[in-house]
């Protein structure tokens, strides 16, 4: 490890780019201002370990949890096994829902205006 003495508003470079400032020393602590890119994660000690012990036990994944998994998960329908009669069924099946979702709209719907009058 190396220790370095720094007064304040002195710097410490790591690299070409992070800068480590001392911006105040109060009694036993001393602030720091940490100047470096956005790729590179600054936490506290203990921040960073936290993180590390949540993305340990979220990478684990236990039986029980597979077994819930698979039971919220449901399997899609069974697939016909002739190509030319699903496709001739897809078709028509889109041809019926897209004549069933062709909603127009009432004749009598308010326009912005008449909203605005009536309030």
């Amino acid at each position: 490890m190396l220790v370095l003495s720094r007064q304040r508003d002195e710097t410490i470079m790591i690299g070409d780019e992070i800068e480590i400032s001392v911006v105040d020393i109060r009694g036993d602590k001393v602030r720091l201002g940490i100047n470096a890119p956005t790729r590179i994660a600054v936490h506290r000690k203990e921040v960073y370990d936290a993180i590390r012990t949540e993305n340990a036990q979220a990478s684990r994944i236990a039986a029980s949890d597979l077994d819930t998994l698979a039971q919220t998960i449901k399997p899609g329908p069974a697939r016909r096994s002739s190509r030319s009669s699903t496709a001739s069924s897809s078709v028509s099946a889109s041809a019926s829902a897209l004549s069933a979702t062709s909603v127009r709209p009432p004749a009598t719907m308010p326009t912005q205006s008449q909203d605005k009058s009536s309030a």
